[in-house]
């Protein structure tokens, strides 16, 4: 799973940050790791020196194996709660997508004959 991170030019990349997001996507998404192929991230600050409530922005793109990519933002007052926001969404997202591949009629499942006599059902 690649996960490239990207800040503007209000938003310091530093060592601390890239790890912090990586070991947070990957302890996420760590049972969808073998569908999910690329991360990406882009956090800004929309306000710049400004300052202000909810003006941190995450992005997160989520290019899954076989999927079209899913993009989700979140914006909050700092970088942690507009990361966790975003990743919410994002897990949200790719499970209602890889939920709509694996069952596309998106009905009830199938029950085989046996389990229909034997009134499981």
């Amino acid at each position: 799973m690649n996960i490239e991170i990207r800040t503007d030019k209000n938003i310091q990349n530093s060592d601390r940050l890239i790890t912090y997001v990586r070991e947070e996507l990957n302890q996420e998404f760590q049972r969808h790791s073998e569908r999910i192929t690329q991360f990406s991230v882009h956090i800004s600050d929309e306000n710049g020196d400004k300052g202000g409530d909810d003006d941190i922005r995450c992005m997160i793109e989520a290019k899954a194996a076989g999927l079209k990519p899913v993009v989700v933002t979140h914006k909050a007052k700092n970088i942690d709660l507009a990361l966790h926001g975003a990743i919410d969404r994002i897990k949200r997202s790719i499970e209602h997508v890889l939920e709509k591949k694996e069952n596309p009629r998106g009905g009830k499942l199938e029950f085989s004959d046996s389990d229909l006599e034997a009134g499981e059902a």
